[in-house]
C-alpha cells in the first residue's frame, strides 16, 4: 500500500517535470541546444539539477522529450480511417503538429540542424522519434491500398513515401519564399493515384444544377 509521502510527493514530481520542460523549450529555442546547460535549465525552471537528472538521463533525453512535446507526440495519435483511403492520405499530408507550438519549432529548428549535424547519434534518435512516427503512418496507409486491391501489391513503399512526402517538406522549407498552394495534399495524393492506383474513387457529385 502506498505511503501518505508517495502520493503527496507524486504532484510535485510532475509539477517539476513540467517546469523543466517549460524552460528547457524556452532555453533552447533563445540559445540553441549546444549554448544551453542543465545549470540554466535549472535556474530558469526553480528545479534542481539533482531532481532534473532523476527525470532524465542527460540533456540529450530532456531535449528530445521537448522535442515531441512541440511536435504533438504526446498526445494520442490520429487514426486517418474514415473508410475512404484517398481522403484518409489527405488527411494524414495535411496533419499539422499543435499550433500552439509554431512558432517555437520555427525558432528551434535552425539549432537542432546545427545540432544533429554535430551529434549524430542524437540525430538518429531525433529522426526515430520524431520523423518514424509519421513514416509508419504513411507505409499503413499504403499497405491498406495493397490490401484492398487499390495499389498494385508490388508497390514500391520507398518510392511512394518520396512521392507523397517529399512535397510537403518542400512546402514546409520553402513556403515563405516560394508560392505554395493550399491545396498541395490533395494535389499530391490524386497524382499519386493517377500514377499508381488500380482503383480510382467516384467523381466528386457536380454543383452545377440539372436542367
Amino acid at each position: 500500500m502506498e505511503g501518505k509521502q508517495d502520493k503527496l510527493q507524486r504532484p510535485r514530481s510532475r509539477q517539476a517535470h513540467e517546469k523543466v520542460l517549460e524552460a528547457a523549450v524556452q532555453l533552447f529555442a533563445d540559445r540553441g541546444i549546444e549554448g544551453t546547460s542543465i545549470d540554466a535549465i535549472a535556474a530558469a525552471s526553480g528545479v534542481s539539477k539533482a531532481t532534473i537528472y532523476k527525470h532524465w538521463e542527460d540533456k540529450n533525453a530532456l531535449c528530445l522529450e521537448v522535442l515531441g512535446r512541440v511536435h504533438g507526440l504526446d498526445r494520442k495519435p490520429e487514426e486517418f480511417d474514415s473508410g475512404d483511403l484517398q481522403q484518409d492520405l489527405i488527411d494524414f499530408l495535411n496533419r499539422k503538429p499543435p499550433e500552439e507550438y509554431a512558432q517555437l519549432r520555427d525558432r528551434l529548428m535552425p539549432h537542432l540542424i546545427a545540432y544533429v549535424s554535430r551529434d549524430r547519434e542524437f540525430g538518429k534518435a531525433w529522426k526515430s522519434l520524431v520523423m518514424e512516427p509519421g513514416r509508419a503512418k504513411a507505409i499503413e496507409l499504403l499497405r491498406r491500398g495493397i490490401a484492398k486491391g487499390i495499389f498494385p501489391a508490388d508497390l514500391d513503399l520507398s518510392l511512394s513515401l518520396a512521392l507523397l512526402i517529399g512535397p510537403m517538406l518542400f512546402k514546409h522549407m520553402f513556403r515563405e519564399i516560394a508560392p505554395i498552394p493550399d491545396d498541395l495534399a490533395e494535389g499530391v495524393a490524386r497524382a499519386y493515384w493517377r500514377a499508381f492506383a488500380t482503383q480510382f474513387p467516384p467523381p466528386a457529385p457536380s454543383a452545377r444544377p440539372k436542367r
